[in-house]
């Protein structure tokens, strides 16, 4: 894993465990100092945070923690579901070109390779939330839709929505392989369902793919205090 990469994941996941909290300012050197880096990677972190969400701007050049309730993300995730799953389900129904489903394919290997220790290893964090963030636009970009793609990003800026916002607390890593595992399984089914054209089953998993991902978060020990810490900020 590169060092800005690193630092991206390990403050993505200080605000999962409210270590930086809503409305708190993100100041380059302290949190270089926190995480025993040079300022250099954390800047590069900081816009891709908020470009996920995460971070608003504040002052000048300056980035907060941005203040969201569960429910903000529950809701996001819902909705976000239901237009990949129409996505989804166009693409199939149309038919799937081999070019797209070759590269759904390239995806699951990559992600069938990241699960292939039955461990979860440093890296494979970033490993699968980048392989996650793929596989799902290229099913949004196939079904030729712009409005689709649109609204779809307009739900991906809520913190913890996008497929690519991908954290773990340190004590739930062997729980959350269980989930990731399950869900790339489900990212096989998908892909299926759309080789064999079967609209109305493309939709529904995509549907249940989401469900995944938001039990994946109810389910991490960190995510109750924290998110009850921002509800009371909101």
């Amino acid at each position: 894993m590169t060092q800005p990469s690193s630092v991206i994941v390990r403050l993505r996941e200080m605000i999962l465990r409210g270590e930086l909290v809503p409305g708190e300012r993100m100041p380059e050197a302290e949190l270089a100092a926190r995480l025993g880096v040079s300022r250099t990677p954390v800047r590069q972190a900081l816009p891709a945070l908020a470009q996920e969400g995460l971070l608003v701007p504040a002052g000048k050049r300056g980035y907060s923690v941005r203040a969201f309730t569960t429910q903000h993300s529950l809701d996001a995730l819902r909705i976000r579901s239901v237009l990949e799953g129409f996505a989804a389900r166009t693409v199939a129904d149309r038919g799937a070109s081999p070019a797209l489903l070759a590269a759904l394919k390239a995806c699951l290997y990559e992600g069938d390779v990241i699960f292939a220790g039955r461990v979860l290893q440093e890296d494979d964090e970033l490993r699968y939330a980048e392989m996650n963030a793929r596989f799902h636009l290229l099913i949004m970009e196939a079904a030729q839709m712009p409005l689709l793609e649109s609204l779809t990003e307009r739900c991906n800026l809520v913190p913890f929505t996008a497929p690519k916002s991908i954290a773990f607390s340190s004590t739930s890593k062997d729980r959350m392989f269980d989930f990731l595992f399950y869900a790339h399984g489900q990212h096989h089914n998908i892909v299926e369902a759309i080789e064999a054209g079967q609209g109305d089953r493309a939709e529904f998993l995509f549907r249940e793919h989401a469900y995944t991902q938001e039990k994946s978060q109810t389910a991490n020990p960190a995510m109750g205090p924290i998110m009850a810490l921002r509800n009371e900020a909101a």
